[in-house]
């Protein structure tokens, strides 16, 4: 049948009143130890769940599945993850996205540091080694401190270079005293054989 607009008017209006869920989302919330925004409530069950009203019977609607915690709302990182792949191979580090100064981002005293706590592990790790002695590593430690060394390979060349010259003067004297003791053996078998001849004269 058709209905005009005077039947409509005519008719009852019946508002369908909901049932409130607040306190059971908050007993659940409470029960489930998370928020209100995590409680799920089963919207066929409705009226079951409005009986509920204290946690006992939430925890059991709880086991039956009529209320339900939501899980945890994945945040991936994936593209973060890619993202720092590409910039540990330099990508995305130019002119454009820098924001602070040189030294800001990467300062000049942290390079130092790297840098003199490298040349004096490699000279604490030759003097106990024995491969120099503590006199050229005093001399090479304050050379080191006064920034004398770009890097490790500088250092070594430097040892290097020190050692040889130690083995150089250590020759040298040594020809030094070898030549002082055959000077001093000569002149003593000159001596001896002055001696002689004095005393065989004098026969």
């Amino acid at each position: 049948p058709i209905l005009c607009r005077s039947t409509l008017r005519a008719r009852p209006f019946f508002k369908f009143k909901m049932v409130s869920l607040k306190l059971q989302k908050r007993l659940a919330a409470s029960v489930l130890k998370c928020g209100q925004k995590k409680i799920w409530l089963d919207p066929n069950e409705i009226n079951e769940i409005s009986l509920a009203n204290s946690r006992r019977n939430i925890s059991r609607l709880h086991r039956d599945g009529l209320i339900i915690k939501k899980p945890v709302v994945v945040h991936s990182r994936a593209r973060v993850a890619v993202r720092n792949e590409a910039k540990r191979k330099g990508r995305h580090t130019g002119i454009g996205k820098r924001r602070g100064t040189a030294n800001a981002r990467l300062p000049v005293k942290v390079l130092w540091m790297r840098r003199i706590r490298v040349l004096r592990r490699l000279l604490k790790k030759m003097r106990d080694a024995k491969k120099i002695d503590k006199h050229i590593y005093h001399t090479l430690y304050m050379l080191a401190k006064g920034n004398q060394f770009k890097n490790k390979r500088v250092l070594l060349e430097t040892i290097h270079d020190k050692k040889a010259e130690m083995a150089a003067e250590k020759a040298l004297a040594e020809q030094a005293v070898a030549r002082k003791s055959r000077a001093k053996a000569r002149l003593a078998r000159k001596a001896e054989r002055e001696a002689a001849k004095k005393a065989a004269s004098e026969e």
